[in-house]
């Protein structure tokens, strides 16, 4: 199952797909990493799907990712008397804590920490932007806004606040819930909705306790103003265009998408692009050509992954939404001007050990135009340096822990072998070429270079590069 591409791709499961026969298709079709929304699946239905995935996992001997993505804290009105009412453009419209049924002057606001945080000035937006009030007069028990863009509202439809930085977690009750269920059948990454500072995702991460890799899902101005601290604390970075585009006005969100594609890379944290990327294709076999070149954008940056969500999760043509995802890969990643993009974005490596190696095994590789980069990695983190580099040659990691390989299965490049590991330097050499050989990343007579850490199993070490010659069966040469 050996991908010909370098970018990853994420499938979420949903009604369409979350039986075997179907998680099978997907994983045959390119999906790397399966995602399990918490917004839509009980705690039942998430273990019988880890069981799913790890069972097709063992059935092809290659580590599959399981992302479990929090719903976070889902900010509504409250319930209207008539069941919805119509708010025109210029009347004023008050938000209260009253529970009594709202009508065309005022609705409940059931979150009294937005009345708290709220200040003249500040916009709510209302059914994911269908709706715009702007708050003139604020207290703690009410808000008066004015309606700047009209139109029907109904009860309990969400609230977004694109001005207001609220001071909540996160992670609600139900998330915390989520998250432990989902750590006890072993996931692998954890993705935590409507981030606004770095001390969310270090909460997450004391819950966490090591079990699971954190990716920070970036949809709030809030968080765009503390990117850098963010992408510090996390594992990884999602960015989020859906509630992005609800709080931003729209023709922010490729600039926006650039930027934290490039500072991720520049971090060496893997980054995945989301929503709506094949979005006809709920509906249609085919997707359109802008949608296409959507894709291709994200390829083309460096992204180390593409997402899926209701495409793969409720629509008509999983399957097809996935091999479209893998061709659009695929054939950008052909292309002469994907490298020079890529090359002119490279950035310098950090002042550690490990990134002047990771950095080094790059120019040397391709200097001498060996076949492969062969990484010896306990924690992960010497395949994740390297693909940092965005080299020209394949990527392969070996690692003895199954955790490590099924993590990487997100990261760009990385053709993750799982082995018993190396019992000594000439063992390490031995092993890689064999394997390098039987994976059909070098045949006899050609080189790898093998970068690893010593002494061994010792995680973040990266510190030894050796160049290999590949012998008969695979063997390097002494």
């Amino acid at each position: 199952m050996r991908r010909l591409r370098r970018i990853k791709i994420l499938a979420t499961l949903g009604p369409a797909s979350s039986d075997s026969a179907m998680i099978r298709k997907l994983f045959e079709a390119g999906a790397d990493v399966f995602r399990i929304n918490m917004s839509h699946t009980p705690h039942d239905k998430m273990r019988e799907l880890v069981t799913t995935i790890r069972n097709v996992e063992s059935s092809y001997g290659r580590p599959i990712g399981i992302l479990v993505d929090l719903q976070g804290p889902k900010l509504r009105l409250g319930a209207f008397g008539e069941g919805s009412t119509q708010l025109k453009n210029g009347q004023s419209f008050v938000l209260d804590s009253d529970k009594t049924p709202g009508d065309n002057n005022r609705v409940q606001l059931p979150h009294p920490e937005i009345l708290a945080a709220l200040r003249p000035g500040h916009a709510l937006l209302l059914d994911d932007g269908k709706v715009r009030l702007i708050a003139e007069e604020t207290s703690s028990e009410r808000a008066v806004t004015r309606v700047v863009i009209g139109g029907k509202m109904s009860d309990r439809k969400g609230v977004s606040l694109p001005d207001t930085d609220l001071p909540v977690s996160a992670m609600t009750p139900k998330d915390r819930a989520d998250l432990e269920a989902a750590l006890t059948t072993g996931i692998d990454w954890v993705a935590l909705s409507f981030v606004q500072r770095a001390e969310d995702v270090h909460e997450a991460k004391r819950m966490i306790r090591g079990r699971a890799a954190v990716m920070a899902k970036i949809e709030k101005p809030q968080a765009i103003d503390r990117l850098a601290e963010i992408i510090d604390a996390s594992d990884a970075l999602m960015v989020a265009r859906g509630d992005l585009g609800v709080e931003l006005p729209l023709e922010r969100v490729p600039s926006l998408q650039k930027q934290m594609t490039r500072m991720a890379r520049r971090a060496g944290k893997p980054v995945v692009i989301a929503t709506q990327m094949l979005e006809s294709m709920i509906q249609a076999p085919v997707p359109t050509r802008a949608e296409v070149s959507d894709v291709a954008t994200a390829v083309y940056e460096g992204a180390d992954a593409i997402m899926l969500s209701a495409e793969s999760a409720a629509g008509k043509f999983p399957v097809e939404a996935v091999s479209t995802m893998n061709r659009i890969g695929e054939e950008v990643e052909r292309d002469p001007t994907y490298r020079t993009v890529l090359s002119a974005q490279r950035a310098e490596p950090e002042n550690t050990v490990g990134d002047a190696i990771a950095d080094a095994a790059r120019q040397i590789a391709e200097t001498l135009e060996l076949s492969a980069i062969i990484c010896w990695t306990s924690s992960g983190s010497t395949a994740i340096r390297v693909a940092r580099e965005r080299p020209k040659l394949p990527v392969v990691a070996i690692t003895p822990n199954l955790e490590t390989g099924r993590k990487l299965s997100v990261v760009w490049g990385v053709h993750c072998v799982v082995a018993e590991d190396a019992h000594d330097q000439d063992d390490m050499v031995d092993r890689a070429g064999s394997i390098a050989f039987r994976d059909g990343f070098a045949n006899q007579g050609q080189r790898v270079i093998i970068v690893a850490g010593v002494p061994l199993r010792i995680p973040g070490t990266t510190n030894m590069v050796r160049i290999a010659t590949v012998g008969g069966e695979g063997k390097p040469e002494k």
